[in-house]
């Protein structure tokens, strides 16, 4: 079914959506190609409201309109994170041993055939890892071989 143009005394084919009201999406009214582009020349979001209004929206798209905390607030994201290396909850310190040898793992079928494909000793530790994969990355990522 073809949409008409709900402008005043027009009856072209209504191919364009234009909202109804500013803070409601789901409501619409269809618009031809010539009164889509008169709507959107003269469309402001911003009328009707007051100076501070506006100044509170444009804050709040800044974050999208989502609530934010104050970055010297007790249970932020960064306290909590520090706090959390400081009693070392979750052995952040301890991992040096994990990271430097990693000669006591035990690797499943897929890990050995990764280790294989990748060109690296079984028991390769992690630093080595690390720099392979860098290679191979460098050398096979499509952004750098478009």
């Amino acid at each position: 079914m073809k949409n008409i143009c709900e402008w005043d005394n027009c009856n072209e084919s209504g191919e364009f959506k234009a909202p109804l009201e500013k803070d409601n999406s789901r409501k619409y009214r269809w618009l031809c190609e010539e009164h889509i582009k008169l709507f959107n020349k003269n469309w402001n979001y911003f009328d009707g409201m007051h100076q501070n209004e506006i100044e509170d929206f444009l804050k709040s798209d800044l974050t999208w309109h989502r609530p934010t905390q104050r970055f010297g607030s007790s249970d932020n994201f960064f306290n909590i994170l520090w706090n959390n290396a400081l009693n070392d909850k979750f052995a952040f310190f301890k991992q040096e041993k994990i990271t430097n040898s990693l000669g006591d793992r035990k690797l499943n079928e897929k890990d050995k055939d990764a280790f294989i494909i990748m060109g690296l000793e079984l028991n390769a530790s992690w630093p080595i890892i690390q720099k392979k994969f860098k290679t191979l990355v460098k050398k096979f990522h499509p952004d750098r071989n478009a």
